[in-house]
């Protein structure tokens, strides 16, 4: 059996966007826990946790974010046959490899099936590379990643009943790249499967930066030294400080000189304008520009 958790915040996006995706994917003896959230993703996800491992003939988990939809009618199938290989302990739909951060998008991006709709700017549709498997890059493919992200994730029943989201890291940001590390640090593998999803989210990507840095700062902490590449870098603690805040610096610099270079084109823009809509040709012409609006008005 299938079971699917989610942990709900806004009962009104659970209805609109998470519920229609379970009711499409579950199969009629799924289990379903929609559980109101009781603090942290962490501590919300690891109560469904404790619900499901329970099950005696469970299969599989879902966890879905309430903003996401699962569009696949036969995502239970495609679940079952992920988990095939009984290494498998973790899989989604977007994944990258080559990862050493939480910013897990500065690897490379392997699969991501899924459709980001959004409000901002009028609304609209943000498909991942590999929504349509025709328009997809020559690197797009399933299988074995470092991680995937965590607004769908499937959980096999060892991983259900053997790891826990580690509520020490915060409230929200690093559960899914923490709970994927801890899986390959037990010699499970994490991948990603083509199942379809829309995500119905915002255009900004870190809505708390202080708060996700300080994750970051966390997870780097915790598993330098414990899984190859994830939170290191060259030179001493010390050093790698104080790059980053240099780093840091330089690209506040760079946006400065952006915002003064697109000020100075716009004020180059506008005297064009001006010098043009003054000249004698503009105002020569100017009875000839009306008799064309007039004819388009009446065609």
């Amino acid at each position: 059996m299938i079971a699917f958790g989610c942990s709900v915040t806004k009962p009104d996006a659970y209805r609109s966007f998470a519920e229609p995706g379970i009711r499409r994917a579950a199969e009629p003896d799924s289990e379903v826990f929609a559980l109101e959230s009781i603090g942290s993703i962490f501590s919300s996800y690891n109560a469904i946790l404790e619900r499901a491992a329970g099950i005696e003939e469970l299969e599989a988990l879902v966890l879905v974010h309430q903003d996401a939809e699962i569009m696949d009618a036969d995502f239970c199938a495609k679940a079952r046959a992920a988990f095939a290989d009984p290494d498998v302990g973790v899989a989604g739909c977007v994944g990258a490899v080559g990862v050493r951060s939480l910013a897990w998008w500065e690897g490379s991006v392997s699969l991501a099936s899924f459709s980001h709709r959004h409000l901002e700017h009028g609304g609209g549709d943000l498909p991942g590379f590999s929504w349509d498997w025709d328009e997809a890059p020559p690197y797009a493919r399933v299988g074995e990643v470092d991680t995937v992200d965590g607004f769908l994730l499937v959980l096999s029943p060892w991983a259900v009943r053997t790891i826990r989201f580690d509520e020490s890291l915060g409230q929200l940001h690093g559960y899914d790249f923490d709970y994927c590390l801890q899986v390959r640090a037990a010699g499970r593998k994490v991948i990603t499967i083509d199942v379809s999803a829309i995500h119905n989210h915002s255009l900004e990507l870190v809505s708390e930066p202080e708060t996700w840095i300080r994750a970051h700062m966390r997870l780097a902490e915790k598993w330098d030294g414990r899984m190859p590449g994830v939170g290191w870098a060259p030179g001493t603690w010390e050093e790698r400080a104080l790059r980053a805040a240099a780093e840091r610096d330089a690209e506040l610099a760079g946006e400065h000189a952006d915002v003064v270079l697109r000020d100075a084109r716009i004020r180059q823009l506008q005297h064009g304008l001006v010098e043009t809509r003054t000249s004698i040709s503009w105002r020569i012409t100017a009875p000839l520009r009306l008799l064309a609006r007039l004819f388009a008005f009446a065609r």
